[in-house]
């Protein structure tokens, strides 16, 4: 069998798996598997391919057609311009999540006190840490899983950065200048109707934000104002409905200059708030 007819048998299997992407993962796993390169590629397409490089592409096919994600299978997603180490026990960084650490940047000149709660991979205080030297950042998440992984993608990119264990603020002694969070926000009820790469390979703590999908905005917004500094801001990334609800409750509970930014869709993806006591 060619290259070129190893790719387009992946491309066949992963569409008869009904796989939306079939050809953009079925080329992601060619690449994956024997290193080629698109120009590489279209320079070799007509060689034979290795014996072994065949078997390990189609067991990767096989494990993408089971509606394994393809991130789990690579053990690896960019974000932000940078490699992150993923597996299932945190979420797959996402591009719309870019919003929220530009955002971030936005409010950081180098010497600020930073906190990302529920750091799930490290992404979101790496990629701070990574464009902002100088921060102190700290990373909190309650699953010891994820936070070996936020570990290992610190000690990958040579990162700066402190992880603690705790159930939102229990462990958090300190006061920042920035708080940071992506929590769990899918409503308890809308979980089963994702699809089944989130719905059953994300971590369920990640995912599930209770009845409302507002619980921990409702938790972090209310302690948050025992951790920021005078002046401080806190930043959410939120569901695509919850704009009007987060950006109201931080109101209530006393932030100012409260703003709704949306993402490259169009669709609202970020609250930021200032908190003066």
């Amino acid at each position: 069998m060619t290259i070129q007819e190893l790719y387009k048998e992946g491309i066949f299997r992963l569409k008869q798996a009904r796989i939306a992407e079939a050809e953009l993962d079925a080329w992601y796993l060619l690449e994956y598997v024997t290193g080629i390169s698109r120009t590489m590629y279209y320079l070799k397409q007509g060689e034979t391919a290795e014996e072994q490089a065949a078997k390990r592409y189609f067991d990767c096919i096989s494990r993408r057609a089971q509606r394994i994600p393809l991130q789990h299978i690579t053990g690896e997603q960019e974000f932000m311009g940078l490699p992150f180490i993923v597996n299932e026990h945190v979420l797959i960084p996402r591009q719309d999540t870019e919003i929220l650490v530009e955002e971030a940047l936005s409010h950081l000149s180098g010497n600020e006190q930073v906190l990302d709660m529920c750091t799930g991979s490290g992404c979101i205080l790496i990629s701070l840490e990574h464009y902002r030297k100088g921060i102190r950042a700290v990373g909190a998440d309650i699953s010891d899983e994820a936070l070996q992984v936020a570990k290992r993608n610190a000690e990958s990119l040579n990162a700066d950065v402190t992880f603690l264990k705790s159930d939102l603020f229990e462990q958090v002694a300190e006061r920042y200048d920035l708080i940071v969070s992506n929590p769990p926000y899918i409503r308890t009820k809308a979980i089963e109707e994702l699809e089944e790469e989130v719905r059953l390979h994300d971590p369920m703590i990640a995912l599930d934000g209770k009845e409302d999908g507002l619980y921990f905005y409702r938790k972090i917004t209310e302690k948050s104002r025992e951790h920021l500094k005078q002046g401080g801001w806190l930043l959410f990334e939120i569901g695509y409905d919850q704009g009007e609800d987060v950006a109201k409750m931080m109101e209530k509970a006393g932030f100012t200059e409260v703003t709704v930014k949306k993402d490259l869709a169009g669709l609202d993806r970020v609250v930021s708030g200032m908190y003066n006591r």
